[in-house]
């Protein structure tokens, strides 16, 4: 670890080790537990970290070693029905009994001194919100990185499956935890029969085939899209931001497909008036525990350390530490977002993004997308290996997707908060989707995806849908002589499932119908810049 990481901590302490303790769920259940400990006299805080993904690499020596050096008994367990623990994983449902229970049995330790944290990324910040929703008096501290407290919005996006989403998380909570050679194998496995699993019709139970079996609590989360629908019922847990009061520090990535529900507990947590911190990195789900690992550790060291410790020399001095692409810097802040005025652009026939406002709205070009030959998807927030910023340059010479393009800059333009397209389309089905992108265009031309969301399609007859479509925020400097790009698509396969063009369920259609989709001339593309000059010639024309 440490020639792969440079810059991580020396050690304070040699490290011991207690593995296999059997610690009783709520139902009574065993739960598989190991106990990473200080070799050396006094107290030392604990910190729970509970995971379904099991207890030896990666979390035995990033979590149990590494943290246990810096002086913390480290709780690294395996959640109910994974690694060895009792009774049966269930998607969610027995985090917040668990939780409460594994702090009843600290509480019994000779070695607990009654001081609590926890940290962990991804399923691992699930299970800490959960503890969260009746925190017990101990908990001091919480660190959540790239993580999770919405598992709908985890799968479904306005009604659209994430179809990669679910089948990357499908193949990790069935073979993770059985260790790395199965869950490599998975993988590989997953990987070959892709094609076949995403373009099977129906899409229901295609995925056995690549994940060896059938997965129920998979198939529960394709088939049930809507986020009031009784099955989530209590599966999000963002409003415990809203009364907590446990200082708690959040790291995530611009490319993280967590990134979204991090900065929205972020907001909540402020708004709550909870002392908090947060640190967006260049980085994806993966590579923030991968490249980004030495800054992610650090910024939860410091953490930890000032609330477990009351030592808050680690701590820096803002609440708010941000990459900004296109610059590759980082910039430290009081707050997120920063003060911002809203710049709108609006697309034009010939192609270009203008910031001159249409004078009425007309149809202005149309594309046709076909289910059978989908859009692909290329990039941006995913949990696979395939994610982050990519060349468009490929994908933006397809017919079905169009493309708007902004003036070469004069003078660099920072875009640093929410992004967000609204729309005017028609559509001659009815029903589609519609894939919004904002990319930087360099001075050779080459087209890289900042930021991007998705939206489904309601229409009738020939008068355009007005559609607001999130497309996350950003921290992201143009360049002088680049130039700002819309892409818009009518979808990003197999990153969202194909929308059947009749209204169907994705994962019900076997009849598909390729959509032709209008855009409409009051559509604009609305960026969060620094309220100053744009570095634009006077009429945001090319």
């Amino acid at each position: 670890m440490r020639a792969t990481w440079r810059g991580l901590p020396p050690k304070r302490h040699d490290v011991g080790w207690q593995p296999g303790l059997l610690v009783p769920a709520a139902d009574g259940s065993p739960l598989i537990t190991d106990h990473y400990f200080p070799r050396a006299e006094g107290d030392f805080p604990t910190l729970l970290v509970r995971s379904p993904y099991g207890r030896g690499l990666p979390w035995s020596p990033m979590y149990g070693v590494l943290f246990a050096e810096q002086g913390f008994h480290v709780v690294l367990q395996s959640c109910r029905g994974t690694g060895g623990s009792g009774g049966e994983f269930d998607l969610w449902r027995n985090e917040v009994a668990d939780g409460r229970a594994t702090v009843s049995w600290l509480r019994e330790q000779s070695w607990f001194d009654g001081t609590l944290g926890t940290v962990g990324p991804s399923y691992l910040g699930y299970v800490q919100w959960a503890l969260a929703v009746d925190p017990p008096p101990e908990l001091k501290a919480m660190v959540v990185q790239v993580g999770l407290h919405d598992p709908h919005a985890l799968f479904h996006a306005d009604g659209a499956l994430r179809l990669e989403n679910a089948l990357a998380v499908g193949a990790g909570m069935t073979y993770q935890h059985q260790g790395m050679a199965p869950f490599l194998r998975a993988t590989l496995r997953l990987r070959r029969r892709l094609r076949d699993v995403i373009t099977a019709k129906p899409l229901r139970g295609a995925y056995a085939s690549a994940l060896g079996d059938d997965v129920p609590w998979l198939d529960d989360v394709m088939a049930h899209p809507d986020a009031d629908d009784p099955y989530w019922r209590g599966a999000s847990l963002a409003t415990v931001a809203e009364r907590l009061s446990v200082p708690t520090g959040l790291i995530t990535g611009w490319h993280d497909a967590l990134g979204d529900q991090t900065i929205e507990q972020y907001l909540r947590l402020r708004e709550a008036g909870c002392e908090t911190a947060l640190l967006v990195g260049p980085w994806t789900h993966t590579s923030a525990l991968q490249q980004g690992w030495p800054e992610v550790f650090a910024e939860s060291l410091a953490w930890l350390r000032a609330h477990l410790y009351a030592d808050r020399c680690g701590l820096r001095p803002t609440r708010v530490r941000v990459h900004v692409g296109g610059e590759d810097d980082w910039r430290d802040m009081d707050d997120w977002p920063p003060a911002t005025a809203v710049s709108r652009w609006f697309p034009t026939a010939q192609g270009h993004l203008t910031q001159l406002a249409p004078a009425r709205s007309a149809p202005l070009t149309s594309f046709r997308y076909d289910p059978d030959d989908p859009t692909p998807s290329l990039g941006g927030p995913l949990l696979s290996r395939t994610a982050g910023p990519r060349d468009n340059g490929t994908l933006e010479l397809r017919d079905d997707v169009v493309t708007f393009t902004g003036p070469p800059l004069t003078a660099p333009v920072d875009v640093l908060g929410p992004v967000s397209a609204r729309l005017g389309i028609s559509t001659d089905t009815g029903h589609g989707d519609v894939f919004t992108r904002l990319c930087d265009v360099d001075a050779q031309g080459r087209s890289v995806n900042v930021c991007d969301g998705l939206g489904r399609l309601r229409t009738a007859g020939q008068e355009p849908s007005r559609i607001t479509v999130p497309m996350s925020s950003t921290a992201h400097r143009f360049a002088v002589g680049h130039r700002i790009r819309w892409q818009i698509s009518g979808g990003a396969h197999p990153r969202y499932a194909r929308n059947p063009g009749t209204g169907e369920s994705p994962v019900d259609a076997t009849t598909f119908t390729p959509v032709r989709i209008t855009l409409h001339t009051d559509s604009a593309l609305m960026l969060a810049t620094p309220d100053r000059g744009y570095g634009l010639s006077p009429t945001g024309n090319s």
